[in-house]
């Protein structure tokens, strides 16, 4: 981001004056706002999220399959939203007023849902033996309320971050160092967090009630939402590039329309205006690239276009126009490399709690820790990691890497893959630990086994320990490589891998329970999973992971990192 990208708080520029940046604005002192907020709506979306497997299965009364099903269809909504969220932010509202208003959508469905669980008549109803039968605008309810929070987050996640970074000014290099700082630290506040979400809020949830339960996480978003308003005055804004999508399209259109024009082995002779600054609003030039040279075909000047008193944006593109349109196709596979990562991520929402829900939950006689709460291992394992990375990985692996951030960001997402495939691993052995036990002493009508439910501690924290590597890595991958202009839209393709992971994970529950129920079989995810074989899914998953990892190896080596027009090389 250039100073030239950023105007101060009050929305207005003047054109023929470039804005500066002010000193008083920006950095870390306005990114404790953001951190702050962004603290807060993960412990609302954590703490209503974690245990809502449990939810679907004892007050809406939904077996097994169906209940993770709509978990991670609500879940890949949650994620497929951004998409509608980051093209608003770089198009027309900016990442500020993007944040602002869907944040409000988003306290309006926490609301909603809080009084779904605790006002009667909404609430479903329920016999002495537990067993409750909801009606079917109780139904309507609930899921309206947590579509309208999926609607939320949408305008939240793809520009929360990029807005944090927006904060440090990339023409200075010691804010460009402290932006990579940023990173690792917003994803610390994530699971800050996530941790409260995971311990206090699923007790509460189980033990005192989801009207608290779901209670307590709405008034953490409406403090998220007055953490945000809070900083105001301090924040750097980018301008609104106007619409990504326009610009994509102009630039297919019109090497289409110039299918037959060569392009010339020169490439100085390629449309680019003569300004410092491209045309695009907020949006620094970029060197051309000689990949996918037919879309450069858009940046021929023909005689026509010579003749014309104004450039047809339809007809004839700047070789930044181009060069966006090929920096997002080169993003395209490394983030369909992420789909499967996100698929296993997405277990410990599902059938992780399915599975320690047959488990001994007992701390002492009588204390017992709710099957959704061990996703607090996960939390601890990434709070762990993330400074640990930060101040003693990154350090030491810079000594014999010679990169000035230890790994590159690929090489860095690439470890958290392997390390995923054995969280995986982890969870296969502690099912078939689980089911020799079942069959060894014949327990298979049995609630809770005689095996505490801390087996599954590795295969959370793994997970953890993966998704500082991975996800971190992607969240900073995906804004440092997307056009300046496109990089709320980038950092929402980023997070679609967690929709089309949780999606996937859909179709594979929903495939293989159609395959394994054949012929009056139980399957592999029945109701009661000691007569199942859910370790036989996680051994899938474990392969899925390792071809997955192979393939993100061919595609990494081939990719070529984004280069400003003037910057070193």
């Amino acid at each position: 981001m250039a100073v030239d990208d950023i105007y101060t708080g009050d929305g207005t520029t003047d054109i023929n004056k470039k804005p500066s940046i002010k000193k008083d604005t920006g950095r870390w002192k306005a990114c404790y706002f953001i951190l702050g907020n962004e603290c807060c709506e993960r412990l609302a979306y954590y703490g209503m999220s974690t245990n809502l497997v449990n939810y679907l299965t004892t007050r809406l009364n939904e077996g097994n399959v169906t209940a993770s099903n709509n978990m991670t269809n609500w879940s890949g909504t949650c994620y497929f939203t951004p998409l509608l969220g980051a093209f608003l932010a770089d198009a027309y509202l900016g990442r500020y007023w993007t944040i602002a208003s869907f944040s409000i959508l988003y306290f309006l469905g926490m609301s909603l849902l809080t009084m779904s669980a605790a006002v009667p008549g909404l609430k479903p109803s329920c016999n002495s033996d537990g067993v409750c039968h909801p009606t079917q605008t109780q139904v309507g309810v609930f899921f309206l309320a947590i579509y309208l929070i999926a609607l939320g987050t949408g305008g939240i996640k793809p520009c929360v971050s990029s807005f944090g970074a927006d904060q440090f000014d990339e023409t200075d290099e010691d804010e460009k160092k402290k932006k990579s700082s940023f990173f690792n630290y917003f994803y610390f506040s994530i699971n800050i967090g996530a941790l409260i979400a995971s311990s206090v809020l699923v007790y509460i949830q189980m033990n005192v009630g989801w009207g608290w339960g779901f209670g307590v996480p709405a008034v953490a978003m409406a403090i998220a939402v007055v953490s945000f308003f809070s900083g105001t005055s301090l924040y750097r804004h980018q301008r609104p590039g106007g619409s990504p999508l326009t610009r994509i399209f102009q630039v297919i259109v019109a090497s289409f329309r110039k299918i037959k024009v060569k392009v010339p082995s020169d490439e100085s002779l390629l449309f680019e205006t003569t300004d410092q600054e491209s045309a695009i609003q907020g949006s620094r030039k970029l060197d051309h690239t000689k990949a996918m040279s037919f879309f450069d075909k858009s940046a021929v000047e023909t005689q026509e276009d010579r003749m014309k008193a104004s450039v047809d944006p339809w007809q004839l593109c700047t070789v930044t126009q181009v060069e966006e349109l090929k920096s997002l196709i080169k993003l395209l596979p490394i983030w369909a490399s992420g789909i499967i990562f996100s698929t296993v991520y997405g277990q410990m929402s599902t059938m992780f709690v399915l599975q320690g829900n047959t488990m001994d939950p007992h701390i002492g006689p009588n204390f017992k820790i709710p099957s959704a709460s061990l996703s607090i291992f996960d939390t601890i394992s990434v709070i762990f990691w993330a400074p640990v990375y930060d101040r003693i990985i990154v350090p030491f692996a810079r000594r014999y890497t010679g990169h000035k951030n230890g790994f590159t960001q690929l090489q860095r997402m690439g470890i958290g893959l392997v390390i995923s495939i054995f969280a995986m691993l982890s969870a296969g052995i502690a099912e078939v630990a689980r089911l020799n036990m079942v069959r060894k002493y014949n327990y298979y009508d049995r609630q809770y086994l005689p095996m505490s439910i801390f087996w599954q501690i590795p295969q959370y924290f793994l997970i953890g320990c993966a998704e500082v590597f991975t996800f971190i890595g992607q969240l900073e991958f995906f804004y440092d490589q997307a056009p300046d202009a496109m990089r709320s839209m980038c950092s929402a393709l980023s997070l679609t891998t967690m929709a089309f992971g949780s999606y996937l994970s859909t179709v594979l529950v929903t495939v293989i329970t159609k395959i394994t129920t054949s012929h009056g079989r139980l399957g592999w995810i029945p109701d009661n999973l000691n007569r199942g074989h859910l370790d036989y899914f996680y051994w899938l998953l474990t392969v899925l992971s390792i071809l997955n990892f192979l393939l993100y190896l061919w595609i990494s080596k081939w990719y070529t990192y984004k280069k400003v027009a003037g910057s070193p090389s």
